[in-house]
């Protein structure tokens, strides 16, 4: 079946940024890897990275990216174990929450016991998590290693709790592209961020105040993580509008715990 792609824009463009000031109507029919139906993509912003959405579920690219590779690397996920640390209450994190039989979700609340259940959902410190070694078959995480003060723990533990040939598959922004990582903010002894370069915040589901954003990602990402863990990693970039996979910083990473 033949798809449509169309892009409306009013008025004469000179810039990116000029477009975003004005009226912008991009739509695709797909696909959605989330909601699993043949549905309409829809942005009005220019920005797709947070305005495609879903026109059934209401997701975004990087989600439908998350959920597509997950198929792709482990097609049986409804019969694995999985732990996902800070879902959103949409997308790939809703298909999973409903149709894997092991899933648990963790979020982060700094002032209450690690461990213990907040209001229904377990307290997890990724760099110093709970959890006993080889639980997981896969950790999920959707754009939160930005906002890890200590990577290095993070993705250590993480690792620590996947069963062998078990993964870690997660979204980052990868702002930095070819350049080095650099990190944007340390934290100071009452756990407040120190900012390194201009604040960035970005939403938190159980935080009004947000999350800091503590690293700018490059692709060296992937030997930080070969270098701390001894996982086999891949980036994978997705770039499929059938499926509503189209945006700024769409990367997914695949770090595979060795057998």
């Amino acid at each position: 079946m033949l798809r449509v792609l169309k892009i409306y824009i009013k008025g004469k463009i000179t810039s990116i940024h000029e477009a975003r000031k004005r009226e912008f109507y991009f739509k695709h029919s797909g696909f959605c890897p989330c909601c699993e139906q043949e549905v309409m993509f829809v942005s009005r912003n220019s920005w797709l990275r947070d305005y495609f959405k879903c026109s059934d579920c209401g997701s975004i690219p990087r989600e439908r990216a998350l959920m597509f590779i997950i198929n792709q690397y482990y097609p049986n996920w409804k019969n694995l174990a999985i732990h996902e640390s800070s879902p959103g209450n949409r997308g790939h994190s809703i298909n999973l929450s409903n149709n894997a039989k092991q899933y648990l979700e963790t979020q982060y609340f700094v002032d209450k016991p690690f461990g213990s259940i907040v209001n229904g959902i377990r307290n997890e410190d990724l760099e110093n998590q709970t959890f006993k070694d080889n639980t997981f078959d896969l950790v999920i995480t959707s754009d939160v290693m930005e906002h890890i003060y200590e990577p290095d723990k993070a993705f250590k533990e993480i690792h620590r709790t996947l069963k062998p040939g078990g993964a870690h598959i997660f979204s980052v922004p990868i702002i930095n592209k070819h350049k080095k990582t650099q990190r944007w903010a340390k934290k100071d002894h009452d756990g407040e961020p120190i900012f390194l370069f201009e604040p960035e915040w970005h939403g938190n589901p159980v935080d009004p105040k947000g999350s800091p954003v503590t690293f700018h990602w490059g692709y060296d990402i992937k030997n930080f993580i070969e270098e701390h863990t001894g996982a086999e990693v891949e980036i994978e970039y997705i770039d499929n509008l059938d499926f509503g996979i189209r945006a700024e910083y769409i990367e997914i990473i695949v770090a595979k715990k060795r057998f």
